[in-house]
């Protein structure tokens, strides 16, 4: 049977599908990817087949619209931009189909499969990569943009969640989506986050430690754990720059903003000036230079790229947006995390990690030196953070969410 994997976001979206068509192609089958075309490089080097979703340029001027980071505004750019790339799956799925010997394998926002799915029975798994995505009257999660949305109680949360899908994300992507099902003579989408499970199957990328199973979830879900998957052929070692950077001092802070975000710069001006304050190392990961200050203070470098799984290891604490790749990387290295969070999923990643006890949030608007200096030091400083960020790092090395994925993938193909 071929497999097609559809993943379109970030990197967080699409590492764990070239994780997943690795594994798979390691174990014989015939898989091919399709996602944006910067990520054709990342695939080629696994050597999984891919299919480029828009060009380089399409995914550059996504992710340069500001308001994309904005915690209310950024669904309509989100939606706005993958209005082109649902219709462009949906063709590639329709013109390449072979009925009763195809299964797809799609992201949260591989809108065209689920499309597919629709008009021509395809039988298709959704993956959920964030447990933001997935609904609970129990516990709902917590959505950007809602003041102290994490005090309130969970049936209230989950009621402003509707609202949310009626006023924000309804209006965002419901237009071009329904457009598309117009031509194909389907009937209209009503609830997007109702929608896009696929009743055939659904993957939940994070483990029950994370995120306790609920209730009233689908009944096609099922939790598989944590993809970690950032080390993908050469990508795994460390540059030697940073490595004799390591080895020179005490552990670092890190500071990551998230691989898609261009509008870093207070976020990595903050961090220069924490690390002048406290008199610690630190290592900015940052992919355009334009983003970190041109003067850096002694004992702080900057590098576009590092696996986190080797970077990690060696750090003092990780400082980030709260994307939930990077989470998962600081939970199997067993270090404190400090979330400064910014839109989709990252105020609720940062919930999650205080009520875990290895980490901290602390508001894109409060985020100083001082005020940063002031958390670091009680989590570096407290045991119980201690013993709880060890606690998740065996955790971690217990779980292998692509492989229990792939055996659920197997086993819908009765393999």
């Amino acid at each position: 049977m071929q497999i097609k994997l559809v993943a379109v976001g970030s990197h967080g979206d699409i590492l764990p599908f070239i994780g997943l068509g690795a594994e798979l192609v390691r174990r014989g089958h015939a898989a091919i990817l399709a996602a944006p075309a910067p990520f054709a490089e990342l695939a080629a080097r696994v050597n999984l087949p891919f299919h480029a979703l828009g060009t380089r340029a399409d995914y550059d001027r996504t992710v340069s619209v500001p308001d994309l980071w904005h915690p209310r505004r950024g669904a309509f750019v989100l939606f706005d931009q993958l209005g082109p790339t649902t219709e462009q799956t949906y063709d590639w799925l329709a013109r390449t189909n072979r009925p009763g010997e195809t299964l797809v394998v799609a992201s949260t926002l591989g809108l065209g499969a689920r499309v597919a799915q629709d008009k021509l029975g395809l039988p298709v798994v959704t993956v959920h990569v964030m447990p933001l995505l997935v609904e609970s009257r129990h516990a709902a999660p917590v959505l950007p943009g809602i003041p102290l949305a994490h005090l309130l109680p969970s049936r209230l949360r989950h009621w402003l969640g509707r609202g949310a899908d009626r006023y924000v994300i309804g209006p965002a992507a419901l237009p071009q989506l329904n457009a598309l099902r117009r031509r194909l003579d389907l009937a209209p989408v009503r609830r997007l986050r109702h929608w896009w499970n696929s009743p055939t199957r659904i993957l939940l990328m994070f483990p029950d430690w994370f995120t306790a199973p609920q209730a009233d979830w689908p009944a096609q879900a099922a939790q598989v754990g944590f993809p970690l998957v950032d080390r993908l052929g050469d990508t795994e070692r460390l540059s030697g720059e940073l490595t004799a950077f390591l080895e020179s001092g005490p552990a670092p802070l890190v500071f990551t903003y998230g691989s898609a975000m261009r509008q870093g710069q207070p976020f990595f001006r903050t961090a220069c000036a924490l690390c002048r304050s406290t008199g610690r190392r630190g290592v900015l990961l940052a992919p355009e230079a334009g983003q970190v200050p041109a003067d850096l203070p002694e004992g702080v470098i900057h590098v576009p790229y590092a696996p986190l799984s080797a970077l990690l290891p060696r750090a003092a604490a990780l400082i980030h947006h709260g994307g939930i790749g990077t989470v998962a990387q600081a939970l199997a290295a067993g270090v404190p995390q400090l979330v400064v969070p910014v839109a989709f999923d990252h105020f609720d990643e940062g919930l999650r990690l205080q009520r875990l006890g290895v980490g901290a949030v602390l508001g894109r608007r409060r985020f100083t030196a001082a005020r940063a200096a002031q958390i670091l030091t009680r989590l570096l400083a407290s045991d119980t953070v201690a013993r709880a960020c060890a606690e998740a790092r065996v955790r971690m090395t217990r779980e292998n969410g692509v492989a229990a994925a792939c055996d659920e993938i197997e086993r819908l193909m009765g393999v």
